[in-house]
């Protein structure tokens, strides 16, 4: 059976990566969204299943013409409150107006649904979505939750992985769960998710589940080298550095965020579980932190993230 997809913001490092996963699919025809057309990898544009639209997010009349005709709409924005928030609505709006079934929101984190509001406020918007979702009558909500990105994990904004001293800093003990899933993985899922009509509602699709120690002993595996560890501090020191550098400088974001970020990974609040819907898809192998780690060398492994959806032209 055919399946149209529409993905919004198809030219960011998510929506490339999608829309790669979503074109092995021969069934699948996809829709994109974006400014500027001009930045779409050719590889899509030459593709008889690929068309694209330009467009604004707050675009009312073009979202609308966008939207029509899909079976499924993907959000793949990545913005400030404003965009997360109202750019979502419209293109909610316009897919409870149109008729489409499904709204894949733009998710694919931990599990934020279990937070309060202002916890870790950047997943705020996402709980104002799935809740915004819930009132409407014609188009369901699909909420994708994959754990933190692979790639994230060894970049440099999360301090974590430092190869020039080859050397991984952590906070707790050490034996606390990271749960991760790479942004090619996730696509494959989601590119899933798109094709089963069925799937609605939270979808939680994680490529590994492992203990920080588990992860390091999985560097030495791989690379066969011994990395240095250095502890920050428990948790609670955690939470108290986070706190204090957001109230001495609110307006410095990227000093203090990846805490946050790191704080409520480990304490066990945004946990997944090892209840997962990955055997609902066998198409798409798991790919786990010791699996991603052997596919990169070890010169390459802080730049991943940098890297993500770049060898697609």
């Amino acid at each position: 059976m055919s399946l149209t997809v529409g993905v919004a913001g198809v030219t960011g490092k998510f929506g490339r990566v999608l829309v790669s996963s979503l074109l092995k699919y021969p069934n699948i025809t996809v829709r994109g969204y974006c400014r500027d057309p001009a930045k779409v990898p050719s590889s899509f544009v030459s593709n008889a299943q690929f068309s694209v639209s330009a467009g604004e997010a707050f675009s009312s009349d073009l979202i609308s013409s966008f939207v029509t005709g899909c079976d499924v709409v993907v959000c793949c924005y990545l913005g400030d409150d404003n965009l997360m928030i109202e750019g979502q609505k419209l293109l909610i709006n316009a897919c409870e107006t149109k008729g489409v079934p499904r709204y894949i929101a733009s998710d694919w984190c931990l599990d934020y649904t279990k937070l309060e509001f202002g916890y870790l406020f950047p997943k705020d918007p996402m709980k104002h979505i799935k809740k915004y979702l819930d009132t409407k009558e014609k188009v369901k909500g699909v909420h994708i939750l994959v754990g933190g990105f692979i790639q994230g994990f060894f970049g440099g904004l999360f301090r974590i992985w430092d190869p020039t001293s080859t050397t991984f800093r952590y906070w707790g003990t050490g034996d606390e769960l990271w749960e991760g899933t790479t942004y090619e993985n996730a696509a494959e899922y989601t590119a899933a998710i798109c094709a089963d009509k069925d799937a609605v509602g939270i979808q939680k699709v994680v490529g590994g589940r492992a203990k920080f120690r588990d992860i390091v002993d999985s560097f030495e595996k791989v690379y066969n080298v011994k990395p240095k560890l250095e502890c920050l501090g428990s948790l609670e020191d955690l939470y108290t550095r986070m706190h204090n550098l957001r109230s001495a400088d609110p307006h410095n974001f990227y000093a203090y965020i990846f805490l946050y970020y790191q704080y409520y990974a480990l304490n066990g609040e945004t946990n997944i579980g090892s209840e997962l819907d990955n055997e609902r898809y066998p198409q798409v192998k798991p790919v786990s932190w010791e699996d991603f780690m052997a596919g990169v060398p070890l010169e390459d492994l802080a730049n991943t993230y940098f890297g993500v959806g770049e060898n697609i032209s």
